[in-house]
């Protein structure tokens, strides 16, 4: 059974967190991800339905937006900055080897601090829903 993670913008059902990470996103329309980057993690993420975009760059002065095709997949390398942005409601997979080191967060829409192992491994991912 998926772990599921309430999101601000939507919500991730972790399905496997090891040895791998397989996550499945639901993102609701017009919201978007944190822009942001791994210090150690590289990742695949694919979109499996709706319409969107992803930013991606080598840092945030030197950016381009793409629009996803579905099943597509979009390799981001560790360090590699990047926005997952939904147009409509989406749906996406996520696939990597685990999730070590720090999520920074380099513009949020919804004001959190970047994600650290330790903030990872509490309930919910440190993530409380305001009500």
């Amino acid at each position: 059974m998926p772990q599921i993670v309430p999101k601000p913008w939507g919500e991730e059902q972790i399905i496997l967190s090891r040895p791998f990470t397989i996550k499945k996103a639901i993102t609701h329309a017009k919201s978007r991800w944190s822009l942001q980057y791994h210090d150690q993690k590289s990742e695949i993420l694919i979109l499996l339905s709706g319409q969107a975009t992803i930013t991606l760059g080598p840092d945030q002065k030197n950016l381009t937006t793409i629009s996803m095709v579905k099943y597509r997949p979009y390799l981001i390398k560790k360090t590699t900055v990047h926005r997952f942005a939904a147009i409509s409601n989406c749906t996406t997979l996520e696939l990597s080897p685990g999730e070590p080191g720090t999520t920074f967060r380099l513009a949020d829409d919804y004001q959190r601090s970047n994600e650290t192992e330790k903030l990872r491994n509490l309930p919910l991912r440190g993530w409380q829903k305001k009500t």
